[in-house]
């Protein structure tokens, strides 16, 4: 009985690729679906982060309270997969930019935070930071101001979300930071060497790889996973199934 216990958490963990995360009031759950897209659950509050992939990669999820949109991009901005969504009980958190494309009645209501902003939503605080590509040019794919990188408080803890950047000194700086989520693909981003770096530097407590798939493929994250923890091994890395592999 004990094996067959163990077998069906495996079995359970696997088929939904849950983690849990110890926080005030609750554990938080972390829900990868695709690439640069999550589900966070906390005292319930239900927040999807940049929804992607069509209503059908939600199958089982709850309803969220709160949805994030980093940038414009259709791997961020995917109206089409918003439509599939029940969005009647959701506060939509996102840069102008986004704002300005959105379907008009798109949620229950949109807060437009610039870098630097923040909010507090249903009792979240929700902080926009910059995400951009280096050297800073208006012919890059992530223009500064133009998207939102995001720190989510939750059961005190702080859930880093990055969006599509590169290495900016803005995530070097970060303090205190719980869970990171860290993106790191080709062309539009920044490569592994570049985010264990960064990570090694910002030290979060744990790290999870994500969005890592560029027009070459999908990252290193194992090479990502050995030089974050030669370089800083307090950092725990965790590496997750994002694209169904």
């Amino acid at each position: 009985m004990k094996y067959l216990t163990l077998l069906i958490l495996f079995i359970s963990f696997g088929a939904f690729s849950q983690d849990m995360i110890p926080a005030k009031k609750g554990d938080v759950t972390i829900n990868p679906i695709t690439h640069g897209t999550l589900v966070l659950e906390h005292d319930n509050q239900v927040i999807y982060v940049d929804p992607y992939g069509g209503a059908a990669a939600f199958e089982g999820q709850k309803k969220p309270t709160l949805v994030l949109i980093t940038d414009i991009h259709g791997d961020h901005l995917n109206q089409e997969t918003l439509d599939g969504l029940d969005l009647s009980g959701a506060t939509i958190i996102a840069p102008q930019a986004v704002a300005d494309k959105l379907t008009t009645g798109t949620g229950k209501e949109v807060i437009v935070l610039g870098n630097n902003q923040s909010k507090a939503v249903n009792g979240i605080k929700v902080e926009a930071l910059p995400m951009y590509n280096l050297p800073e040019s208006t012919e890059a794919p992530h223009t500064k101001g133009r998207g939102n990188g995001y720190i989510v408080h939750l059961g005190g803890k702080q859930f880093y979300i990055s969006g599509d950047t590169e290495d900016i000194p803005e995530m070097r700086a970060l303090k205190n930071i719980d869970v990171a989520f860290v993106c790191m693909n080709l062309p539009y981003t920044m490569d592994v060497d570049q985010a264990a770096s960064a990570v090694s530097e910002f030290k979060p407590a744990i790290v999870y790889p994500y969005h890592y798939r560029g027009t070459n493929g999908l990252s290193d994250v194992e090479k990502f996973k050995t030089m974050v923890n030669e370089a800083a091994p307090s950092v725990d890395v965790r590496l997750r199934n994002w694209y169904n592999q």
